[in-house]
């Protein structure tokens, strides 16, 4: 199910950083807030190149009850560290690169993560679907937010890596 999100696409400042437009975007405050938990706000300020597959309040709160608030506790900020990386790619994947990547793997790409698992990346009609480790498949609704150090491709859940 597409929220408000697909009316309202989320704009970035080209000349900001993945972290400092996160922080000014609405939609994705739940995940501002895990990164500022996890301690990666400088990593996602760094230079990059990042492609990130961000997660929207949504999504979020799609998860079982409580799983959020868990993991956002310090004692668990290795696993929530874990999981954020797991959404990072250590390039910079605009939605043509990716498409090409499907095209020439035959229909599917498997890309390595910054956390280490691997995602796989196919084509649903003409939209980029992400799938995790675990086998949940999640939507790509807006692509191509770029920013200083990358690019944001916005998913309607959280991946999982396998551990």
């Amino acid at each position: 199910m597409l929220t408000a999100l697909a009316c309202m696409p989320l704009k970035a400042d080209e000349s900001k950083t993945i972290a400092e437009n996160a922080a000014n975007a609405e939609a994705l405050s739940t995940l501002v807030a895990a990164v500022q938990a996890a301690e990666l706000v400088d990593t996602l300020k760094g230079d990059g190149p990042f492609t990130v597959f961000a997660p929207t309040n949504d999504a979020f709160a799609a998860l079982p009850a409580g799983t959020v608030e868990m993991l956002l506790k310090p004692e668990n900020k290795d696993k929530l560290k874990k999981i954020l990386t797991y959404h990072v790619v250590p390039s910079k994947a605009t939605a043509e690169m990716v498409v090409g990547l499907i095209k020439q793997g035959g229909g599917h790409a498997k890309v390595k993560t910054v956390e280490g698992d691997e995602l796989t990346l196919k084509m649903m009609g003409d939209k980029v679907t992400v799938t995790d480790a675990k086998g949940n498949t999640v939507n790509v609704v807006q692509a191509d937010i770029m920013n200083s150090n990358g690019v944001v491709h916005v998913i309607d859940g959280v991946l999982m890596p396998s551990k």
